[in-house]
């Protein structure tokens, strides 16, 4: 009976999170309803995958509005619905087009227009007229014609006690006080869950519209499927041929790199191109290859990194510089049989081409079929006291007291306890879709088969999801990000060519690593101007460690970061770097896997190599719980399932 719920992804307006509807349903008695969000489908999917959990009948829709006014509600049918309706919120979005006031010719969709537009025309077969209870007194006034195309609308948008923070955010929406509110910019107060009987008992004296609105539930469906892969399928058009190309692109490289004769590289290798091939990966390598190919020929110069740079095959592609096998890297962080997320490159190029490699990207990959990732920015902390404040009136002195000095006595006011009373259920809420930093979408269907698209300042179409939600219908996002750094690296070879005469080759770090003048200024740590080594904290950590090779300068980046140096890891790998002898090892294995850190985790692989030699973890469920400990999941499940 639930046609019309309403989460706080109906931004500054509802505030149920997706957990809070499922929880009202099973309160309230109700095993199916529809999450038709205002003008977005970013919850969705979660939604449905939520509700299957919990045993529920979860369907998708849409509630159009212009502004303010309510359009109607639609409501997909099954999954080409679902596309449909995506479709046509992308259209008007990219077109920048205000919603029509009638729906257009849907094929898998029904359409519910609110009360008032009962007369305004004659409905087509998927069209009807949302009656709510608070309108169901005057349409037992209307002809039975009529009655015939009416559905119950009972919509869900807060529970009872959160109305004033709804009132809240529509005022923060609309940058109005709270009491400059007009009655058409708020929902209507009974806009809760309601018991299905007592929903049901509210309209038994119109049978015919609760007959109408089991019938068009009754024909709705939603099998998704979470488990496939949903990026695109193939790079040449088969799997057969992604595979040859895949292993000819990797050998071709493997000579350049390894030499032919090099077989610990080699297997290794195989092994790698066994997994990837197994868990239908090739594409996906195949086309990072094919944009780091064209940013080659266009003479763009990247960095491959992140944990892609833990992959041979990666290395032999070219897509990333670092030898993985020289520095002891296992391809399980990387990519793995039970990784439950996909696994992504991250590639980084001038802060000035990188426009030019998503027009590639957007260009060869088919439009409709290629989007930026999504992201959600929420109300945080600082943020909340502040936009709250603004409602209410505030003077800028009296916010900043409210921020920076809660517990100051001024405080104690009406306002300031009503701010505060609201504070902890709108922390986090969603406030506005954004654009992720880097992620980049290539499907093999349509992405409207997953969420409508936004069109941001950026002009690329936008995923209205985020990264956790990508991963968790199957997606691995192409990492593209912007680094002013890499377009100083071109500078510099470009001055010294034409000032020298010199062509610089940055493609093979390696005989960087063996200079002897670097070392020195290494040692030295005159690093200004350098990127990631050149902020006091890294320059004092340089001197304490006397560094001046390759390796110790990796084991800096990592000990400088916040966990590694606030928990004595820091200043622990300092002193037994200086007198190795000190090292204490609390078993064999340790010595064994850690001596090249003096038994001291530095590196997250550094957690693989320990939980698989000491713990007895294979390693891929090693890097399950390895990224359990670095907070990638949004749950623990995957970590009870080792």
């Amino acid at each position: 009976m639930l046609l019309n719920l309403r989460s706080y992804f109906s931004l500054r307006f509802g505030t149920l999170s997706l957990q809070d509807l499922i929880s009202g349903m099973l309160a309230g008695g109700y095993d199916t309803a529809v999450l038709t969000d205002i003008n977005n489908s970013s919850g969705s999917l979660d939604f449905v995958k939520m509700g299957r959990a919990a045993g529920l009948n979860l369907l998708a829709g849409m509630e159009f509005r212009n502004g303010d006014q309510l359009c109607y509600v639609a409501i997909a049918k099954n999954e080409r619905g679902f596309q449909e309706i995506n479709a046509y919120r992308t259209k008007l979005n990219m077109e920048n087009r205000s919603t029509p006031e009638r729906a257009p010719d849907f094929e898998q969709v029904f359409v519910i227009y609110p009360f008032r537009r009962i007369n305004a025309f004659s409905l087509r077969d998927f069209e009807y007229i949302g009656i709510r209870p608070s309108e169901r007194t005057r349409a037992q006034l209307l002809e039975r014609k009529l009655l015939d195309r009416c559905v119950i609308l009972a919509p869900v948008s807060f529970r009872k006690a959160d109305y004033t923070l709804h009132r809240q955010l529509r005022a923060i929406d609309n940058n109005l006080l709270i009491s400059q509110l007009e009655r058409e910019q708020l929902a209507a107060e009974d806009e809760v869950f309601v018991p299905k009987a007592k929903l049901i008992g509210l309209f038994s004296e119109l049978p015919q519209v609760l007959a109408n609105t089991s019938r068009i539930l009754a024909q709705c469906s939603f099998g998704f499927d979470f488990t496939s892969v949903k990026n695109k399928a193939t790079f040449t058009g088969n799997r057969y041929n992604d595979k040859q190309l895949l292993h000819t692109y990797c050998m071709d490289g493997f000579a350049r790199r390894y030499g032919r004769n090099d077989h610990i590289a080699g297997e290794r290798i195989q092994r790698e191109l066994e997994i990837i091939e197994n868990l239908r990966f090739s594409s996906y390598f195949l086309i990072t290859d094919d944009i780091c190919r064209y940013a080659r020929g266009r003479n763009f110069h990247y960095v491959g990194r992140g944990s892609g740079a833990n992959s041979a095959v990666a290395y032999c592609l070219g897509i990333t510089d670092v030898d993985p096998i020289a520095l002891n890297l296992p391809f399980e962080r990387f990519l793995n049989p039970k990784r439950k997320s996909p696994p992504d490159f991250d590639v980084d190029f001038a802060w000035n081409e990188r426009d030019a490699m998503h027009a590639y990207i957007f260009d060869r990959y088919q439009t409709g079929h290629t989007a930026l990732m999504g992201a959600m920015s929420t109300f945080r902390s600082r943020s909340i006291l502040s936009e709250l404040g603004k409602v209410y009136g505030l003077p800028k002195a009296e916010i900043d007291r409210l921020v920076h000095e809660p517990e100051h006595m001024l405080n104690k006011n009406e306002v300031t306890n009503t701010i505060l009373s609201v504070y902890n259920r709108m922390a986090d809420f969603p406030n506005q879709r954004t654009i992720h930093a880097s992620g980049v979408l290539i499907s093999e269907e349509p992405l409207t088969c997953y969420s409508a698209m936004d069109n941001p300042p950026k002009g690329l179409p936008t995923m209205q999801f985020d990264m956790y939600v990508a991963e968790d219908i199957g997606f691995e996002k192409f990492d593209i990000l912007s680094q002013r750094g890499i377009g100083h690296i071109k500078d510099c070879r470009t001055l010294v060519r034409e000032n020298l005469g010199v062509v610089i080759d940055t493609d093979n770090p390696k005989r960087f690593f063996q200079d002897v003048n670097i070392a020195a200024q290494l040692k030295s740590a005159n690093t200004i101007g350098c990127f990631y080594i050149e902020s006091p904290a890294m320059r004092q950590l340089l001197t304490k460690l006397r560094c001046d090779d390759y390796l110790t300068l990796v084991a800096a980046s990592s000990i400088i970061r916040p966990g590694v140096a606030s928990s004595g890891m820091m200043g622990e790998y300092i002193r037994r770097h200086h007198d190795p002898a000190t090292a204490v090892y609390p078993h064999p294995v340790f010595k064994e896997q850690l001596e090249e850190t003096y038994g001291v985790m530095v590196y997250q692989e550094d957690v693989m190599k320990i939980a698989n030699a000491y713990g007895g973890l294979d390693m891929a469920d090693a890097d399950v719980l390895r990224r359990m400990m670095s907070g990638k999941y949004r749950s623990k499940d995957h970590l009870i399932e080792i």
